[in-house]
């Protein structure tokens, strides 16, 4: 063993109580559970969705390059990914309640701040900081959810809890493409500021202040820090390659920060994350099929919009109501495909949709700047149906390849592989934009410049998706293979 790890453990008067414990609070019902839960689990998604809508608008007023500009998702996305697990174990060690409510605090003064940001940096500064609370969100939870819900009722809560996800994307759109058009990109964060002092509410009054963790695990934090710093710093070093020369520095320092942080997991009692999960075909491999899927997909909003509001001269909100079949059918075909994959090998089920997402992405990647917007909603169908295909079998397998105990940490995973194929994905668009556009600013970026962006980024979307098919034909089979959990 290393020598003693700084930690933080949860006091004994925490332990004491556990966190299913039906009388912890006031107030604490289900049913006001399932709304808590439900809205800071709709406030990110939206926020993501309706924020696509305001790109252009943000990189027009603030004049900064269609490079830049990316990186207002981007930074997100990369901050979110590298918090998201110690976080997740942070609420393991100080009670799940107490980091969920300082992070919907988080989220919610930095939503405040962003909207009345007038320096682009500042308003990267504070997308950090909504990351930070988003990542305390997500990372507690559905760990909250399911330890507070009966085991006869887990799966309703679950199912209530993703609904609530896709509502956030599709209603994304729609109020943020008015929002954009009428009140301007500031009124996105302005309502995510409002959303969030009603969680903040009823997250006291659900779970009180004093919500107790999982029995006082361990934390450490020279693990998290160096996890963090490496996530991050491997990232940004790969969005950057392109217009910042020490950016393979940077890369070459995460990487080396990650293998460190793997060396000191295996010599942990208690590690943050238990790398021997990985040594699962199936769950390797259902990780990794995530992690491709959406560094293929998660950008073509991004792309889409620029698309129908720079190339084709839409107004956010018409831009809106376009982007909006994708998410809808997300919403209304996981359920299906979920239940489902309960007789079909995840695999064959995930498969095809990866294969459906890899040839909606082809079709994208013909766009010109005058198709017929039915074309386009076609695209956005395909994406949608594909991407439901996919996505709950693939949790269903990740979840059922380990043993209970361990299906907190299997979830945290599943988050960061999405996280950082999200972050993938717009780094890829930063790449491509930065070898076409250079740092000229959006409005001068001209249709011919931003429809090559366009063409070559779905293309290598395509080629990632049919990469992650093969990964996810690698799993096995799990019907079958080991007993239930």
């Amino acid at each position: 063993m290393a020598g003693n790890p700084i930690t933080v453990r949860a006091t004994r008067r925490l332990a004491s109580t556990p966190e299913s414990s039906p009388g912890l609070s006031r107030g604490s019902g289900s049913g006001e559970l399932f709304v808590l839960i439900g809205l800071a689990s709709f406030i990110a998604p939206f926020m993501s969705a309706a924020l696509n809508l305001a790109v252009p608008s943000i990189g027009l007023e603030l004049g900064v390059s269609a490079v830049a500009v990316s990186w207002i998702v981007t930074s997100y996305l990369i901050a979110t990914a590298a918090l998201l697990l110690p976080f997740g174990r942070l609420g393991d060690a100080l009670g799940r309640g107490r980091i969920f409510l300082a992070g919907v605090a988080v989220f919610t003064l930095a939503s405040l701040a962003c909207a009345v940001s007038h320096s682009f940096v500042a308003l990267l500064a504070w997308r950090v900081a909504q990351a930070a609370g988003s990542a305390m969100l997500f990372g507690t939870s559905l760990a909250i959810l399911v330890a507070r819900v009966p085991a006869a009722r887990r799966g309703r809560a679950v199912g209530i809890n993703t609904a609530a996800v896709y509502i956030g994307l599709s209603a994304g759109p729609v109020i943020g493409g008015v929002l954009v058009q009428r009140f301007g990109w500031r009124s996105v964060f302005v309502v995510c500021v409002v959303l969030g002092v009603l969680a903040v509410i009823g997250g006291v009054r659900v779970l009180g202040v004093r919500e107790a963790g999982a029995g006082g695990r361990a934390f450490a934090a020279p693990d998290a820090l160096l996890y963090t710093a490496g996530v991050a710093a491997f990232v940004t070093g790969a969005a950057t390659l392109r217009t910042w020369v020490p950016a393979s520095g940077v890369m070459a320092g995460g990487a080396v920060a990650l293998a460190g942080f793997a060396w000191l997991q295996g010599r942990r009692r208690d590690p943050l994350l238990d790398l021997r999960l990985f040594r699962d075909a199936t769950f390797a491999f259902s990780n990794l099929a995530a992690l491709l899927n959406y560094a293929a997909t998660f950008a073509a909003s991004f792309l889409l919009s620029l698309y129908l509001q720079v190339v084709r001269g839409l107004p956010p909100r018409q831009a809106g109501v376009v982007l909006l079949i994708q998410p809808v059918l997300m919403a209304l075909i996981s359920p299906l495909s979920g239940r489902l994959a309960d007789r079909v090998e995840p695999r064959v089920l995930a498969s095809a949709g990866m294969l459906v997402c890899a040839a909606g992405l082809v079709f994208c990647a013909s766009f010109g700047p005058a198709t017929a917007l039915g074309w386009v909603v076609l695209g956005l169908a395909m994406l949608g149906t594909g991407f439901a295909v996919f996505s709950s079998p693939n949790t269903s397998a990740v979840m059922g390849a380990v043993p209970r105990e361990s299906q907190g940490v299997a979830a945290a995973t599943l988050g960061t592989a999405r996280m950082l194929g999200q972050a993938a994905s717009m780094a890829a668009v930063a790449l491509i934009s930065a070898g076409i556009v250079g740092q000229l600013p959006l409005a001068a970026a001209g249709t011919v410049r931003m429809m090559t962006v366009h063409r070559l980024a779905f293309l290598l979307f395509a080629v990632l998706c049919v990469i992650g098919m093969v990964a996810s034909l690698a799993r096995g089979r799990v019907h079958g293979a080991r007993p239930a959990n």
